[in-house]
């Protein structure tokens, strides 16, 4: 019976180096969750002998390139750290409220002071919107009608704005055991994390599996749509290991 492959498949990348390349003593297989497809090319640049007829007499093989593409649903900070930056991923968590009930503004000192979720600590602003739903405008102090100044999470408005409904939207940070951060430093050129990409597609009980021992991230992007889940897309270059391989390729047939 004939071997054929259905389905996104399965894909694993395991950190082999940070993004300084310090070799991981224990690294971390990690599954690209909730699969949407994935692609891997081998291509080659070809030199091509010509005498004084129209087609080439011979044809050599040059320059080869292996260019693999993920795209995965599941959001995963270790993912993201591991296999693209390689950096130092902490516990902890940096939030965002976007406000959209609204406050009104009480009276003397005229002053909202939102409570930040998780008992965490008010870091940013990130605007205010009057009653219309447009923006008002941030002042160091004194705000009048229309403004607003905001110190440490406590914002301030002015009197003539008392009893206007606004909707207040900041970042926060607060501890957490179970959620990601990450700060993502400028390094120098030429460094990237390493890892090996394993491709498996399973259907009727026979495999395919591609093995890639050396990789490096080339391309991550994060990208929104109304009415749709966001699929981050994940592209990556392999290239020869220590022992000189590229791949490895075996099927069931």
């Amino acid at each position: 019976m004939a071997q054929y492959g259905f389905g996104a498949g399965v894909l694993v990348g395991t950190a082999q180096s940070d993004a300084a390349g310090n070799a991981i003593a224990a690294p971390t297989p990690i599954q690209f969750g909730i699969m949407q497809e994935a692609s891997v090319d081998f291509s080659f640049d070809i030199k091509e002998l010509f005498g004084q007829y129209q087609f080439p007499v011979a044809i050599g093989r040059g320059k080869g390139k292996i260019a693999g593409k993920s795209k995965f649903a599941q959001l995963n900070g270790l993912t993201i750290n591991s296999l693209f930056f390689g950096q130092t991923l902490l516990s902890g968590e940096i939030g965002e409220v976007i406000d959209t009930t609204g406050t009104a503004i009480p009276a003397t000192p005229f002053t909202i002071t939102p409570t930040v979720p998780n008992s965490g600590t008010w870091t940013n602003d990130l605007g205010v919107l009057d009653p219309n739903g447009l923006p008002m405008t941030r002042v160091v102090s004194g705000p009048t009608a229309g403004q607003y100044s905001v110190s440490a999470g406590a914002y301030v408005f002015a009197a003539a704005d008392t009893g206007k409904v606004v909707r207040i939207s900041y970042q926060y940070t607060a501890t957490s055991t179970t959620k990601k951060k990450l700060a993502i430093s400028n390094v120098l050129m030429g460094y990237a994390p390493q890892f090996r990409a394993d491709l498996l597609v399973p259907y009727g009980g026979k495999q395919f599996v591609l093995t890639l021992p050396a990789c490096i991230g080339t391309k991550l992007s994060f990208a929104t749509k109304l009415d749709d889940f966001m699929v981050p897309e994940f592209d990556f270059s392999a290239f020869a290991d220590a022992a000189g391989n590229v791949a490895y390729l075996a099927t069931s047939e």
